[in-house]
């Protein structure tokens, strides 16, 4: 069984995602069992995956459009933004999409091309759950959430900058007391 880092642990995948074959069909869908499935088979199959047993999740890739989902967040136990490559920053932006515009509270997962270099960022998006590359040691990248101690900007996972937290500190309400 794979294992991924899930809010900041290694843990065990119990899901299965599911890919397009090649050629671009539709991947065989399992009978039973917890899987992530491409936005396009849940678009085409949305009622036959909401009667099988298992949990559902879905991936979107970063040309897909999370409004797509909006409505349906409810029947998912994960969210996935596939990155094709490490390079491809369209995720980020998903990932705050999902998180601040369409309120999504659940597991918000990184699937492809996910190295140990983008996790920090990538949870400061929202994300807490990372399927890295293979070749990744997931051990090792645990401690890629600490590179950092301090962040300027607003972020879905810290709402106020650094300028609002150190006023609103500060024990007479100046900034730079």
């Amino acid at each position: 069984m794979a294992s991924i880092i899930k809010q900041r642990k290694v843990v065990a995948d119990n899901w299965q995602l599911l890919k397009p074959q090649a050629g671009g069909g539709a991947p065989p869908i399992p009978e039973s069992g917890d899987i992530i499935v491409p936005l396009a088979v849940w678009l085409d199959q949305r009622n036959a995956l909401l009667s099988r047993p298992g949990r559902l999740g879905v991936w979107l890739g970063g040309d897909d459009e999370p409004a797509l989902i909006a409505e349906d967040l409810k029947n998912f136990g994960v969210v996935a933004v596939h990155f094709p490559q490490f390079t491809d920053g369209r995720g980020y932006s998903l990932g705050r999409l999902l998180r601040e515009r369409y309120g999504w509270r659940g597991e918000l997962r990184a699937i492809g091309d996910v190295l140990r270099d983008q996790l920090l960022y990538l949870s400061r998006c929202g994300f807490d759950a990372f399927a890295l590359r293979e070749d990744q040691d997931l051990q090792a990248a645990l401690c890629a959430f600490s590179d950092f101690s301090e962040a300027y900007q607003a972020t879905a996972d810290q709402p106020l900058p650094l300028f609002r937290r150190r006023f609103l500190a500060s024990p007479d309400g100046m900034e730079w007391s």
